[in-house]
């Protein structure tokens, strides 16, 4: 019988640890100590269209890209609002930039000032 409890309390830990090893937090997430787990940055979308950026507010992580289409059948560009820290060039009907964030900001259409969107970093 002690051999039995033996391979029963084995089977029984390792089955504990198996069941452990699958539960992980997810990137970007605290863990039970406080500690910060890393996530890979994420690509979000913005939609340049009929004259308007949409959505026109985003909310992301810093290090996330936002990737701006222009869907529109005129050009369009993409430019940081209060200091023009960064613009894309003009896009042209389907083309698409890229922007990595690290700050949240206003940005609107430099060849269309009306069109304004909004980056905010949580």
């Amino acid at each position: 019988m002690k051999n039995q409890d033996r391979i029963f309390q084995r089977t029984a830990v390792f089955i504990l640890f198996i069941m452990l090893a699958g539960c992980s937090s997810s990137p970007g997430e605290k863990t039970g100590e406080g500690e910060v787990i890393e996530r890979a940055p994420q690509t979000h979308t913005v939609e340049i269209s009929q004259m308007v950026f949409s959505p026109a507010e985003i909310a992301v992580k810093k290090g996330d890209r936002v990737n701006f289409i222009n869907h529109d059948i005129v050009a369009h560009d993409v430019t940081e609002e209060s200091t023009k820290a960064w613009t894309s060039s003009p896009l042209q009907s389907q083309q698409s930039w890229t922007l990595e964030v690290q700050e949240s900001a206003n940005y609107y259409c430099s060849l269309h000032p009306v069109m304004k969107g909004k980056i905010i970093v949580e």
